[in-house]
């Protein structure tokens, strides 16, 4: 299949792009750095400088739309949080406006969301059924599942990815959390009792994968381990992995201090389930944090 990708350079693109490849399919990414990109992704790959030259997506066969700006890089100032909705918004209102051009449209759009779709939810435990509760995240990720829905038809299905921490070896939010354990002040963050949804990138590609080989599957799916655990359970694993110590605490407050409103990325959380992941028949390899943060980060 001919499959165009935005958000390629990004972490979840820079894992799934070699696994397309490797199966056999032709892949095209959107960019707005031609150079940078065609320096961190394979040389198979034909990269594109924007679609706005495109009049449809004729000869695609599915989208996977990963664009947007790192949420939990700099402090929610309105003109953050417009930049972070703009970032996801636009691109897939124009690719559902070219998919919903095309006479022969692609068999499905794979498009990005957040477990941030549910808010912060404390304890409940959630599964795609749920409504989420109304503040920013929910706000950005519902609309963005709004706008990817209006190119479903009886030719092409959509699917959302509501995806959690995401697991890796590089980059992401592993990355950030890595540091003060490796300076030996890691711990848990405020009260510690806020769930962290995760997933391992392998299962998350594997997850993709699924999704383009079921056809039968569509609507939101909850990219997240079986097994959610406690910011608190969270530190000690990867202290314990990383063999530093996971009992210096952050205050709420000094979070408050420092990152503003996002902080509720940090001290809030969700008891995410995938329930339609593992009801479609999907495995998961790493289900056990243990393992998993032993794999990235041992």
């Amino acid at each position: 299949m001919h499959l165009l990708i935005t958000g390629g350079t990004g972490l979840v693109g820079r894992h799934l792009i070699p696994r397309l490849l490797q199966i056999g399919h032709q892949v095209s990414v959107v960019t707005r750095d031609v150079a940078a990109a065609r320096e961190k992704l394979d040389p198979r790959v034909a990269l594109w400088s924007g679609i706005n030259q495109q009049s449809d997506l004729n000869g695609i066969d599915g989208v996977i739309n990963l664009a947007g700006e790192p949420i939990a890089d700099k402090r929610w100032t309105e003109q953050q949080k417009q930049r972070l909705c703009e970032s996801r918004w636009q691109i897939t209102e124009q690719l559902v406006s070219l998919i919903n051009a095309s006479s022969n449209p692609p068999q499905f759009l794979i498009s990005g969301s957040a477990t941030g779709f549910y808010g912060d939810t404390g304890d409940l435990v959630l599964t795609e059924e749920d409504p989420g509760h109304n503040e920013f995240t929910h706000a950005l990720c519902a609309r963005w599942e709004q706008l990817a829905l209006a190119a479903q038809s009886d030719r092409t299905r959509v699917c959302l990815l509501r995806t959690g921490v995401v697991l890796a070896k590089e980059g992401g939010a592993l990355a950030k959390m890595k540091l003060p354990f490796k300076l030996g002040v890691g711990g848990p963050i405020g009260s510690g009792k806020q769930y962290l949804p995760w997933i391992h990138i392998d299962d998350l590609v594997n997850a993709m994968l699924w999704l383009i080989d079921h056809p039968e599957l569509r609507g939101p799916f909850n990219m997240v381990a079986p097994y959610a655990v406690r910011n608190e359970q969270f530190a000690a694993t990867l202290g314990h992995v990383m063999h530093r110590p996971a009992f210096m605490r952050t205050p709420a407050s000094a979070i408050k201090l420092m990152m503003g409103e996002s902080s509720v990325l940090v001290l809030g959380g969700q008891h995410v389930l995938p329930k339609r992941l593992e009801e479609s028949g999907f495995g998961f390899r790493w289900y056990d944090l243990e393992q998993a943060l032993q794999d990235v980060a041992g």
